[in-house]
């Protein structure tokens, strides 16, 4: 046998008995050579060795390390969700939006809620606490606000094509079922009782009456132009200097 053949047969046995921790060193060997952060699955004293490593295929029991593989894990990415946002409370600019709130329209004529009217367009809103004749008297001379001053007009008959200061009143009052016939300024210094009334308050002296009913003033004459316009209302007042305060019994 040549030197060469004994060597060869000296490693061969060497290889073929190799020991048990000869054969852990090997694999932690590997497993120092395993990428970082791949983790390994726990070694198994049960697993066959594999054809491909002669130097393994005579032991019985070997310890084998399986690289496993990288570990992926599924999730859902968070969806954006629509939220419905509460809708902001009403907030109005002005007082006509919050009126349109609370008026309504009766079968006879529009109504305001509370006790004041309001006006709108020219138009009176009847307070809804106020008694059923003062709304009446509202809505009544609404129907004159297009009608055109005349002198002594409404004073022969309530129903006239125009009117003056104390036809104008003296029609509110009758629809109010507080004055059976028209009178003049100077009868109105002396109608009613003293004083201002809680619905219906009467301003009268020579030449000139108007009358203040649930906060509105019903006048003939324009404060802003000066001139005698016919039936109208108004929400601003008007100096009651020289007048006579006079208001209906229980109004």
């Amino acid at each position: 046998m040549t030197t060469s053949a004994v060597v060869l047969t000296i490693v061969s046995g060497a290889n073929a008995q190799t020991p048990l921790k000869n054969l852990r060193r090997l694999v932690a060997d590997r497993a120092e050579k395993t990428p970082t952060g791949v983790t390994l699955q726990p070694f198994s004293m049960d697993d066959p060795v594999a054809p491909s490593a002669p130097a393994l295929r005579s032991s019985s029991r070997v310890l084998k390390a399986v690289a496993a593989e990288p570990m992926r894990l599924a999730y859902y990415a968070p969806r954006a969700q629509s939220v419905e946002l509460p809708k902001p409370a009403v907030d109005y600019d002005n007082d006509e939006q919050r009126i349109d709130t609370v008026i309504e329209t009766s079968h006879s004529g529009p109504i305001v809620a509370g006790n004041c009217a309001v006006l709108r367009n020219g138009i009176a809103y009847a307070p809804s606490r106020a008694p059923a004749n003062v709304k009446n008297a509202i809505w009544a001379v609404n129907s004159l606000r297009r009608k055109p001053y005349v002198w002594g007009g409404g004073h022969r008959s309530f129903s006239d094509y125009g009117y003056d200061c104390s036809g104008s009143v003296s029609y509110a009052l009758h629809y109010a079922g507080l004055l059976d016939a028209p009178i003049p300024s100077s009868d109105f210094m002396r109608y009613g009782e003293r004083g201002r009334g809680r619905w219906i308050t009467v301003y009268a002296r020579h030449g000139h009456t108007f009358a203040v009913i649930a906060g509105l003033r019903l006048d003939t004459t324009d404060l802003r132009s000066g001139g005698d316009v016919g039936p109208r209302w108004y929400a601003d007042g008007r100096d009651a200097r020289g007048f006579e305060t006079r208001h209906p019994m229980g109004m």
